[in-house]
């Protein structure tokens, strides 16, 4: 099985919906299907050399400001994967910026652009692109985010979506970005 196939099989086990786009104007146009009301976009290289937010916009959706009085009320929040895992179904997001970890954390949908070359088979296949990450920037966050939300702490009865987004859609798209460091 190749690696994008036992990645959307991971992570759709885990909970996640997966996307297909041919484009970065197709993954708007699937967000705003999606999103139900307003959007953070945070900054990354990805998005502004796609120009997303201006996709967003031209495909009706309101993007809010990326800060702590928005992001709760926001109905999705819009970033780019700096890799993915394959045989668990992850997410890798180099998340320091307080826009990215806002927009991947409160909104109760979150949506993830991945390009389908930057997935790895496995944890130890992750170790060299961490190692880049953090030589690049010793003090950062990097957030694994594997479905949507879920705790199962409250009564041992699995709850979705209390300490994060209900619903993660990851769009898969080619030619999105090969650099593993960029989001």
């Amino acid at each position: 099985m190749d690696l994008p196939t036992m990645f959307c099989a991971a992570a759709e086990a885990a909970g996640a919906v997966l996307v297909e786009c041919k484009s970065s104007a197709e993954a708007a146009a699937r967000i705003a299907e999606l999103a139900d009301g307003a959007v953070l976009l945070p900054v990354s290289a990805s998005c502004e050399r796609a120009q997303l937010a201006e996709q967003l916009q031209a495909a009706g959706v309101s993007l809010s400001a990326v800060d702590r009085t928005q992001a709760a009320a926001a109905a999705a929040g819009v970033t780019s994967a700096c890799f993915a895992i394959a045989d668990t179904g992850t997410l890798v997001l180099e998340s320091t910026a307080e826009d990215v970890r806002l927009a991947s954390t409160l909104p109760a949908r979150h949506f993830v652009l991945l390009d389908r070359r930057k997935i790895v088979a496995d944890g130890l296949a992750a170790v060299e692109p961490l190692r880049r990450m953090h030589q690049q920037q010793p003090r950062n966050y990097i957030a694994y985010i594997t479905g949507p939300s879920r705790t199962a702490d409250i009564e041992r009865v699995l709850t979705i979506g209390v300490h994060g987004p209900k619903q993660l859609y990851i769009l898969l798209l080619d030619n999105w970005s090969s650099d593993f460091l960029e989001m």
